[in-house]
């Protein structure tokens, strides 16, 4: 064996060179050389330095930053060195957003499997996992977590739970012979957990050639989709930028005419240019997601990207895994039916002291006693074990068996006490040949019998049944049917029998007492669906998202899972992996057709995963797709957004995902979908009122310029207005909450811009207001004799002043101003208080006053301006009103129409 070589490949080592001593240290150590450390490929993490730098990196930014510069260039350091500090707070307070979040993200990162048990220089020894080479033997055992590829030598009812990698809730046998095709059975996986057993094998792979490492290498690549923010964001300041240009080239053009200096006509297109870009908008959209992030995150829903948050608002379409996400992730003991027809029903979840066995007919009381003789036949012939560590339990086991115990705990039955009770005699365990397990127990100076396993053999071996107050003569033909009502539920089915003999078996003849049985009932078992799980589909279905199954188990049991959760779906909409593999190989067309229709995607593997989430995006969603297992990495990183349970969750899924739930709650899911609407909402409020602020300046300009009128606004003030004075508003603006309606209305459609029909039409409104009526008070103000400076300054407040009553019209895009509360945000009513007092206070001080070339004003004239901009407040209270009664109209035409 120390001269064989193994490649990265699953194939089994032949018999005649099965090891024994295992590799030599000095092997291992060459062997680590040539293939690396057994770990998974590490993400790259960008420095502070760079995320700063990232912050820069827009159409919007660009501008300003040339503008900055020129002006220096021409000797205007003060404008130069403005423009400079605020773009770098801005940097700083979105840096240190992104970071934070980046540094939470890497805090979930634990990989690999601390230590295995290998063999080295034929010495038993334990190692860091990160250490294993291909060709180290390895010993596996119960409870522990496969730490790469290994090709099995030896085996004792091997059992490994590879749900995480496939998928499926059911644990996988595993031998070190195969028959026919099945060579997967005979190898071990990085990163399943082995649940029943023990065994010894070779490590064939490690790192990034095992299977978890090859999904691994998938989501490292670069992701295909886009948060629906930044494809918004993007499409927003591409009009911006070429709006900005348009603009400045007709105020070029009309200064030209007018013969205008080129050193004035650059400082004309640098004012222009501030007062058409939102520069204000990157650092109120990050505080919009920030505060999201932060009220998710009370909700236990983390977000590790911040634009994920608002994505997850705007999903049409969550594709879900079944698995740990709609249900525990725990086979279940879900029913119990006893001989005479009485069904029982077990409560789920993982807090077991606040569980119950409940009767169907309401007797809760009666129920636990009629349980309890075949809860004691599901504890004592028991390899498993359940214990409390401080407030959480601990299982050990085979899943089978872990699921009795906690359904005998309860029903109030405990291991440890039945035990005590009745002194174990002997035991014969479960085999695949016998399909049962029976234990003997002396009670009273007698031999109790208990037994469970497959209901036709142990229906074989009964010759009564027990009736509750008195056994009957076993019907096999009803027992039967109880069993195949069981399984139409899509139900794992296991049977109780019990017995009485008078002496302890001889040693080897155990068996030969197991007749004349009487039949205590059956148990039917399940990964049972989350008790939250029905209200949160239903939820999503009244928000108008669409929800699909995405699962690698059977269709049968993906049905019924679908079912108990509130699934709406038809027969033909549940389809197999092998539908989606023929859809594939007759193109995209094909597959898309399926993905349209079907909604419960069963027997598919990772591969076709992603084909089906990047399938649902070509079909026009915009798709979230949740899990928590290895095998949901590469759906989850290319997702528009990717949704990972933390708790029972794998940490590639963490990793692979924009947004963590730490409850593993699917509701949690639905209270981050309101917030993403709300941060979205209040993205949406910030625009409004930066881009109707900034045009109207602009219209102020362009209506001004043709006139021959002076520059109405110096540049520098008018980067007062959007940065500083507007900043603090649309910042308190961002942290608005919900109205109420948010999952009342279906999601936004995916093409729809930033700049709807209803948004324009309200900005233009106000760009009537703010710019027309500024520029009539610009010129009127000229004509009375005010010096250009004074009539600035004038110009100035007024425009603050609109920019208070702007504040209030964009809280809602429905609701009065009058009908929402003040102090629902005192965050906003301090912001406006704020901005206001900060335009005065720079007034009086010196070096700040002389900067913006701003002086104190008369009550008279703050009297006239505070009216002129309380306009801006009544046009728009009229303009809500009057699209209500337009909508309520038209509810009431379809109304009629539908009565007729």
């Amino acid at each position: 064996m120390n001269d064989l070589v193994l490649s990265q490949t699953n194939v089994a080592p032949t018999p005649d060179v099965i090891p024994i001593l295992g590799l030599t240290n000095a092997e291992a150590r060459a062997r680590f050389e040539q293939y690396g450390p057994n770990t998974l490929p590490q993400p790259h993490t960008p420095s502070l330095a760079a995320v700063f730098l990232r912050q820069f990196l827009s159409p919007l930014i660009y501008i300003l930053l040339f503008a900055a510069v020129v002006s220096l260039a021409l000797g205007d350091a003060k404008d130069a060195l403005f423009i400079g500090a605020v773009l770098v707070i801005n940097g700083i307070i979105g840096a240190a957003q992104e970071y934070s979040a980046g540094r939470a993200a890497a805090a979930l990162r634990s990989l690999e499997e601390p230590h295995a048990s290998v063999v080295r220089d034929g010495t038993q020894c334990s190692i860091d996992a990160r250490e294993l080479v291909p060709g180290d033997l390895v010993l596996l055992e119960a409870g522990s977590r496969v730490p790469a590829d290994i090709q099995l030598l030896l085996s004792e009812d091997l059992q490994c739970d590879e749900s995480l990698l496939t998928g499926e809730s059911r644990p996988v046998k595993k031998s070190a012979s195969s028959s026919g095709d099945e060579t997967e059975r005979t190898v071990s996986y990085a990163g399943s957990m082995i649940t029943r057993g023990r065994g010894r094998g070779v490590v064939v792979s490690t790192g990034g050639a095992t299977e978890i490492g090859k999904i691994a290498e998938e989501i490292g690549r670069r992701s295909i989709s886009k948060p629906p923010l930044l494809i918004r964001l993007e499409r927003f300041s591409r009009m911006i930028a070429i709006a900005v240009c348009l603009a400045i080239f007709l105020l070029i053009a009309v200064g030209l005419l007018r013969d205008i200096t080129y050193r004035d006509l650059f400082m004309l297109a640098v004012g222009l240019a501030v007062s058409a870009i939102p520069e204000g908008l990157p650092v109120a959209i990050s505080v919009a997601l920030a505060i999201g992030m932060r009220r998710m995150a009370r909700a236990n829903v983390i977000v590790r990207k911040m634009p994920a948050m608002e994505s997850l608002g705007s999903c049409t379409m969550i594709a879900t895994d079944k698995t740990g996400t709609l249900t525990i992730n725990e086979l279940t003991v879900t029913d119990i039916l006893l001989p005479d027809g009485t069904r029982l029903k077990c409560e789920a979840g993982q807090y077991l002291d606040a569980c119950s066995i409940v009767s169907t007919l309401g007797d809760n009381v009666q129920a636990s006693l009629r349980a309890s003789a075949l809860l004691k036949a599901a504890s004592l012939p028991n390899e498993g074990r359940l214990f409390k560590e401080r407030e959480s339990w601990r299982r050990h086991g085979d899943p089978v068996d872990v699921a009795l115990l906690t359904a005998a705990r309860k029903g109030g039955i405990a291991q440890e006490e039945i035990a005590a009770h009745y002194p174990l005699i002997t035991r014969i365990p479960y085999e695949p040949d016998l399909k049962y397990a029976a234990s003997f127990h002396r009670r009273k100076g007698r031999v109790r019998i208990f037994v469970k396993g497959a209901p036709e053999t142990l229906i074989a071996m009964a010759s009564k049944m027990d009736a509750g107050d008195r056994p009957l003569p076993i019907d096999g033909e009803f027992l039967l049917r109880q069993k195949e009502e069981l399984a139409g539920m899509g139900l794992r089915v296991l049977a109780f029998a019990q017995a009485e003999i008078d002496t302890a078996p001889d040693d080897g003849y155990a068996h030969h007492h197991l007749v004349d049985l009487t039949f205590l009932g059956m148990a039917g078992m399940q990964d049972p669906v989350r008790p939250e799980v029905p209200n949160a589909i239903r939820d999503c279905y009244r928000a108008g998202i669409e929800v699909a199954m995405v699962t690698g188990d059977d269709p049968r049991t993906a049905s019924v899972i679908a079912e108990q959760a509130g699934f709406v779906f038809k027969p033909d909409q549940v389809v197999t992996g092998e539908t989606v593999r023929r859809a594939e190989q007759d193109g995209e067309a094909a597959l898309d057709k399926l993905t349209r229709h079907a909604r419960i995607f069963a027997r598919v593997d990772p591969a076709q995963k992603l084909s089906i989430v990047l399938s649902l995006s070509r079909n026009g969603h915009f798709v979230a797709v949740t899990g928590d297992g290895v095998n949901d990495a590469p759906a989850l990183k290319h997702a528009h957004v990717g949704v990972a349970m933390g708790r029972a969750g794998t940490d590639v899924a963490k990793e692979s995902a924009d947004i963590v739930v730490t409850d593993d709650n699917f509701a949690s899911i639905v209270n981050g979908i309101l917030e993403g609407r709300v941060a979205y909402a209040n993205i949406r409020k910030v625009v409004f009122m930066l881009v109707s602020t900034g045009a109207a300046e602009v219209v102020l300009f362009l209506l001004a310029m043709p006139m021959g009128l002076p520059m109405p606004l110096l540049a520098v003030q008018l980067l007062w207005l959007n940065l500083v004075t507007n900043g603090i508003q649309d910042v308190a603006l961002a942290a608005e909450a919900a109205e109420g309606d948010e999952l009342r209305y279906p999601p936004r459609r995916p093409n729809e811009p930033i700049l709807d029909r209803l948004m324009i039409r309200r900005i233009w409104h106000s760009v009537l207001v703010m710019g027309v009526g500024g520029f009539a008070v610009f010129y009127w103000l000229l004509q009375q004799g005010y010096p250009e400076e004074q009539a600035r300054n004038l110009l100035l407040l007024l425009f603050v002043l609109f920019e208070n009553f702007q504040t209030f019209n964009s809280r809602s895009e429905h609701l009065s101003v009058f009908r929402q509360r003040l102090f629902a945000n005192p965050l906003l009513v301090l912001g406006v208080l704020g901005a206001q007092a900060l335009h005065i206070g720079a007034m009086y001080i010196p070096g700040l006053s002389d900067t913006l070339q701003i002086t104190p004003v008369s009550l008279r004239e703050w009297g006239m301006l505070l009216l002129l901009a309380a306009t801006l407040l009544v046009g728009m209270e009229f303009e809500k009103w009057r699209d209500q009664h337009r909508a309520a109209d038209n509810e009431r035409q379809d109304t009629q129409r539908l009565g007729e």
